[in-house]
């Protein structure tokens, strides 16, 4: 059952959506989610519980990862996609914020729809941090509406850390807004200064905001 972290007694100035990993549950996420929450705290925080019973034997996921390969694994995610997007759009609506002030963060398979979003026809978040994770194939058009952000463990056995260098330098040549943060000795997991770094950029991207602002 999907957790709300944090509600702000005002309005919301943003939505933060977090995303776990195959097999395990929105509790699994929550320390992410209070820690975010406690360093931005009009921000409306949820950590969202998978769509589908993991048929791992525990847990949820939003696809299955059963027999999964690099040919099937994009129309298990296409077919995972309207679900997923239709959970933003759901507590979009619960907390009144829009696209552009909705931040997906994402672990491994929830970094993987959380970055497929940006694929789609039409963005569902202003804003994606994907940890540990990798798009389904390679970024075929360019994430114009949705600033990105790549966090990754260089130790990472799982889900490589190469997914996310690539990703990353393909993303600049379709002139897409991406960021990368490699981190040494890590593996595929969340660490203190995973969760550093996720603050620090939400900081920088909310300079860049109001410094945008100022200058029109």
């Amino acid at each position: 059952m999907s957790m709300i972290i944090q509600q702000p007694s005002s309005i919301a100035e943003q939505l933060i959506l977090l995303f776990h990993g195959v097999g395990a549950n929105a509790h699994d996420m929550a320390p992410l989610g209070k820690r975010l929450a406690s360093a931005f705290p009009a921000a409306f925080v949820v950590s969202v519980d998978g769509a589908h019973v993991s048929d791992l034997g525990t847990g949820r996921q939003w696809f299955s990862v059963r027999g999964v390969t690099e040919g099937n694994r994009p129309a298990r995610v296409e077919a995972a996609m309207p679900g997923f997007q239709a959970s933003v759009r759901h507590w979009q609506g619960v907390s009144k914020v829009g696209v552009q002030d909705t931040l997906l963060v994402g672990f491994s398979q929830g970094a993987i729809m959380a970055l497929e979003t940006t694929q789609q026809t039409q963005a569902v978040a202003g804003r994606v941090i994907a940890i540990a994770g990798r798009f389904a194939e390679p970024p075929r058009p360019a994430a114009l509406k949705t600033r990105l952000h790549l966090i990754h463990g260089e130790q990472d056995a799982v889900i490589p850390a190469g997914y996310a260098l690539d990703a990353a330098s393909r993303l600049e040549r379709l002139g897409s807004e991406v960021t990368k943060d490699l981190i040494p000795m890590l593996g595929h997991a969340i660490d203190s200064r995973v969760l550093e770094r996720i603050i620090e950029r939400m900081r920088s991207w909310a300079r860049s905001d109001i410094d945008h602002r100022q200058s029109m």
